[in-house]
C-alpha cells in the first residue's frame, strides 16, 4: 500500500509501527457550529480511508478530537449569552447526529481539548523547561528558531514562511513566527489555573498534547484539510518534536478544498452548504459518491447539478442490488453449476481492481470505476436463469466493495405495511381480471404514499420513492 506523504513530497510504502496496527488522529472540528460539507468531505475522506484499512485488515485506532475552547467558541457562548461548554456540549451533539447520518463511524476516541488542560499544562512547561518556550505576561510562546526543522512540512524555510504568512504581529513575541501555546485570561474569558497564571491553550498545543496522550510519541498517519498544512500542522511538529526528541507522525495526509465558484467553501466567505442542509435533499449514499468521485489530494467543485449526478450514478448501482435481490425471491434454482462457478471467480477481476486503485494512495475515484465495471457485467449475465448461490455471490461482491466507501449497505427490500400490502394484492386481482382502470388507481394511490410498483415478466416488484 501506499499513501502520499506531504512531508516527503512523494507517494510511499505504508509501514506501520507495529504490524497489522494503525495508529490515526485526523484533526476535528472546533464545535460552535454545524459543520458544511467541505468540512465533511475531509471526515468522509478519512472515514474511508479508515475503513479501507480495516478492509485490509488492520486494526486502526482512530482519534478525532472536538476543538472546545476557541476564540469562535467564547464569540458564539457570548451572542448566545451562555457557556463555551455548553456551546460545546450541543454542537458536538449536532456533530454526530449528521456524522452519524453520512455514514462516518464512530472514532476510536474523540477528545475535548478541556479534557486535556492538565496534560497540557505539563506538555507547555517541559517546552519552557527546555528552553523552546518563553512566558510573557501570562502568554507562553514557542521559539520557532530554536526548533531546527521548522517548515519541514509546508517545504520552506523559516525566512519563507514569514515573509508571507499568517502570523500574528505581537509586539512582545522575540520573533513574528513565533506562536502561542498558553495564552492569559481576558475579562470574560474561560481560564484554568497554571504556572503562568489563570489562561487557556493554545489552538495548536491542543493536537498535540491529546494525541501523545492517546496514541503516544510517535503515530502512524496524522491527517486534516490541506488548510491544516501550515501553521497548524507545522507548528504540531515542531513543539511535539521539540518536546520528545522523536518523530511525531511518519505519514502526513491531506484532502483538499470543496469549492464554491472556484472559492474555498468557508463560513468566513459564507458560501458554504451545511451537512444537515445537503442530508435533507439527498442521502448519504449520494454525498459520499461525490466526495469520493474525485481523488482526495484533488479540488472538488460542488453544485446542486453534481449532486444530482451522483445521485443518479448512485441510483444505477441500486438498480443492480434491486435486480439481485429480487431475483433471490423468484429464482428457483439454488446449486451453482460450475460454468457460474467460473463465472463468479471471474468477478474477482473487479475486486482485485479496485484493491489496486485503493493501495495507490486510497484513489477512490477509481475504484469506484472499477464497481460500475462490476455491475456492467453482472447486468448482462446474471438473469432468472441463474442460481441462488450466484446471485447472492454478485450481491456481496457489490456490498464489499461499497463497504470501505461508505456506502451501497442499503437493502432495497420494502416491507409493506398490511394496508399497502392489501391494495398489492387487489392490484394484482384486477389486473388478472383485466380491470385496467381499477389498477391503474391503486397504482396512483401507492405512489401518492411513496411506493411505486413495476410490473415485470416475473411479476410485481416495488420500491420507495426517495424521499
Amino acid at each position: 500500500m501506499k499513501v502520499y506523504n506531504t512531508l516527503t513530497k512523494k507517494k510511499e510504502e505504508f509501514k506501520p509501527l507495529v504490524a497489522g496496527k494503525v495508529k490515526m488522529y485526523v484533526c476535528g472540528p472546533t464545535v460552535y457550529n454545524f459543520f458544511h460539507i467541505g468540512n465533511g468531505r475531509t471526515f468522509i475522506v478519512f472515514d474511508t480511508i479508515r475503513r479501507y484499512f480495516e478492509y485490509r485488515g488492520y486494526e486502526v485506532e482512530f482519534v478525532q478530537n472536538f476543538t472546545d475552547i476557541d476564540d469562535k467558541m467564547i464569540k458564539r457562548a457570548n451572542e448566545e449569552n451562555t457557556t463555551v461548554k455548553e456551546v460545546g456540549d450541543k454542537y458536538i451533539k449536532e456533530y454526530y447526529e449528521d456524522a452519524d447520518n453520512l455514514n462516518i463511524e464512530r472514532a476510536t476516541v474523540n477528545p475535548r481539548a478541556t479534557e486535556y488542560i492538565t496534560q497540557i499544562i505539563d506538555f507547555v512547561k517541559g517546552l519552557v523547561d527546555k528552553g523552546f518556550a518563553y512566558e510573557v505576561d501570562g502568554d507562553v510562546y514557542f521559539s520557532t528558531k530554536k526548533f531546527g526543522d521548522y517548515g519541514k512540512l509546508s517545504g520552506q524555510n523559516i525566512e519563507d514562511l514569514q515573509s508571507g504568512a499568517r502570523i500574528s504581529i505581537d509586539e512582545r513575541k522575540k520573533d513574528p513566527m513565533d506562536f502561542a501555546i498558553w495564552k492569559a485570561q481576558k475579562p470574560g474569558e474561560p481560564a484554568w489555573k497554571s504556572p503562568w497564571g489563570m489562561g487557556r491553550p493554545g489552538w495548536h498545543i491542543e493536537c498535540s498534547c491529546m494525541a501523545k496522550n492517546i496514541l503516544g510519541d510517535t503515530i502512524d498517519i496524522h491527517a486534516g484539510g490541506s488548510d491544516l498544512a501550515f501553521p497548524h500542522h507545522e507548528n504540531e511538529i515542531a513543539q511535539s518534536e521539540a518536546l520528545t526528541g522523536k518523530t511525531f507522525a511518519n505519514y502526513w495526509l491531506h484532502s483538499a478544498f470543496v469549492n464554491v465558484n472556484n472559492q474555498k467553501m468557508s463560513k468566513s466567505l459564507n458560501n458554504f452548504l451545511t451537512a444537515r442542509a445537503a442530508l435533507e435533499k439527498f442521502d448519504a449514499d449520494v454525498i459520499r459518491f461525490l466526495m469520493l468521485s474525485a481523488h482526495y489530494r484533488q479540488q472538488l467543485n460542488f453544485s446542486e447539478e453534481l449532486l444530482l449526478s451522483a445521485k443518479a450514478s448512485v441510483e444505477r448501482i441500486y438498480n443492480t442490488i434491486y435486480n439481485l435481490e429480487n431475483l433471490l425471491d423468484e429464482v428457483r434454482t439454488t446449486h451453482i453449476t460450475d460454468e457460474e462457478k467460473k463465472y463468479l471467480q471471474s468477478l474477482n477481476k473487479y475486486k482485485e481492481k479496485y484493491i489496486e486503485k485503493m493501495d495507490d494512495d486510497f484513489n477512490t475515484a477509481d475504484a469506484i470505476t472499477a464497481i460500475f465495471d462490476l455491475i456492467k457485467d453482472v447486468n448482462i449475465n446474471v438473469n432468472i436463469d441463474s442460481s441462488k448461490e450466484l446471485i447472492t455471490g454478485c450481491l456481496n461482491l457489490i456490498r464489499e466493495l461499497g463497504k470501505p466507501l461508505g456506502m451501497l449497505q442499503k437493502s432495497t427490500k420494502v416491507n409493506l405495511d398490511d394496508e399497502i400490502q392489501k391494495l398489492v394484492n387487489e392490484r394484482q386481482q384486477a389486473r388478472k381480471d383485466k380491470n385496467w382502470a381499477l389498477a391503474d388507481k391503486i397504482r396512483d394511490d401507492l405512489k401518492s404514499r411513496g411506493i411505486v410498483l413495476e410490473d415485470t415478466p416475473q411479476g410485481i416488484r416495488w420500491h420507495k420513492i426517495d424521499e
